[in-house]
């Protein structure tokens, strides 16, 4: 099902690790290829700190939203930063979302929109939590 056979001396790591297996021979039959986009990404970063008391925050809280938000337009989201601040034992989290299209090239601009609403979305469900 692989559509483009230079795809077999691609050095693309969203290809190559698609067939990284422990043992190729016993799983041939269960790989299926992938599809992946050929456009570039555009990355954005979301940080903040949490409080003090315990917060209803949960990781899966911001992939729903982005997901809700930006829909297909979303690859994947993680956890890029974690710090503490010695003195006030606040933390502050760092995501980085990485958008991609599979049909067309994303404009930085159209993607500025795209996260200035889930911003806006997050501070307004998390109001206990500080944008940075």
């Amino acid at each position: 099902s692989i559509p483009d056979i230079r795809l077999f001396w691609s050095s693309a790591p969203r290809f190559l690790n698609q067939f990284a297996t422990a043992d190729l021979n016993d799983q041939i039959s269960q790989i299926r290829f992938r599809s992946f986009s050929k456009f570039p990404p555009c990355y954005k970063d979301i940080s903040f700190w949490l409080p003090e008391q315990s917060s209803n925050f949960h990781e899966n809280s911001l992939f729903d939203l982005v997901r809700e938000i930006a829909g297909d337009l979303v690859e994947d989201v993680q956890l890029i930063d974690q710090f503490e601040h010695p003195k006030t034992r606040r933390r502050s989290l760092c995501f980085r979302i990485n958008y991609r299209s599979m049909h067309r090239n994303l404009t930085n601009e159209e993607i500025d929109v795209l996260h200035h609403s889930l911003r806006d979305r997050f501070s307004s469900l998390f109001p206990d939590i500080n944008l940075r």
